[in-house]
């Protein structure tokens, strides 16, 4: 179901209009989603009360453009649906908290890189300046590399036509650059609070771009090569739990560079797949069983559990 299907109906139930598999046996998942997809498998009406999970899975950098009202619609009928019974990962409450990129602030500052937060012009050019005249400069909102700009004072940018430039939507972030950052950042999935791994692998890539673009995304031709976990994003992991955990954050997505955190993609963390094919590990399984292994607390524990702790026990 999309973000679309979802209702509110008169009797105060949260309604969809679903599509499942029409068949018990599909040769590969692609034929699957084929199926779920086609424009000739008919919507079922369900009450989303029946379910026992509930993923919410927005895209903020394709919504942004598109489906500008998505994201937080998404986050209120999850809100909705957690509000009878069902569980909603991650947890819909904190995910209105992380609609921006305010919601990073809010991790240890010893896994930070420096940041300012602003729309006053001189306040970000004396920042980019105490910074050495190299910057990362992007917007509060968004995703997906979509107006991250790099300045370097020896390149002679125009700093003011870019700081206006990113204005024009909202506030500017402007943080440190990391040297480490050319050799592309670190995707690395958190699942419970802690690193994703099955069969003593850690599921995480080095997402790298093979042009000069700072930007090593996936949506901007980022390209995903294996990676040696090391001990500093673990130690990252490990500032950064307290948080996830308190908030609910069943899966993320953290972008590290070095022994800093970047990003914490909470919506739509991306990549397993890619993660699948480096390692040759089915992660997508493991995190079906951690589902499975809730709803077994669920039954035992019934509502006494609330849905934000129990989306990362």
């Amino acid at each position: 179901m999309g973000v679309g299907d979802l209702s509110h109906a008169d009797s105060g139930e949260v309604k969809a209009r679903a599509r499942g598999p029409q068949d018990k046996n599909y040769r590969s998942l692609n034929s699957f989603l084929e199926d779920v997809q086609s424009p000739d498998t008919e919507p079922e009406l369900i009450s989303v009360s029946e379910l026992d999970v509930l993923m919410l899975r927005n895209d903020p950098a394709e919504d942004a453009a598109e489906r500008p009202w998505a994201q937080a619609s998404g986050v209120l009928f999850g809100q909705l649906a957690a509000a009878s019974g069902v569980l909603v990962v991650n947890d819909p409450v904190h995910l209105a908290d992380a609609v921006n990129k305010t919601y990073f602030q809010h991790f240890p500052e010893e896994v930070r890189p420096r940041t300012l937060i602003s729309r006053t012009g001189a306040d970000i050019k004396d920042f980019v300046k105490d910074l050495g005249g190299r910057a990362v400069l992007k917007p509060l909102q968004g995703s997906g590399g979509q107006g991250v700009f790099l300045i370097d004072g020896k390149k002679g940018q125009n700093l003011n036509q870019i700081i206006e430039t990113i204005v024009r939507d909202g506030f500017v972030v402007v943080q440190e650059y990391l040297e480490e950052g050319e050799k592309g950042d670190v995707r690395l999935f958190v699942m419970n609070g802690r690193p994703l791994e099955v069969d003593g692998k850690v599921a995480a890539f080095r997402r790298v771009n093979e042009d000069d673009d700072v930007r090593s995304n996936m949506h901007v031709g980022g390209k995903a090569v294996k990676v040696k976990v090391t001990e500093a994003m673990l130690e990252v992991v490990r500032l950064a739990r307290p948080k996830l955990i308190k908030d609910g954050m069943f899966l993320v997505g953290l972008d590290i560079v070095g022994d800093k955190l970047m990003e914490a993609n909470v919506f739509s963390p991306g990549g397993l797949g890619s993660a699948k094919a480096l390692h040759e590990v089915d992660f997508a399984a493991a995190v079906i069983e951690a589902l499975e292994q809730k709803m077994l607390l669920r039954a035992s524990y019934g509502p006494s559990l609330a849905n934000v702790a129990l989306a990362t026990m």
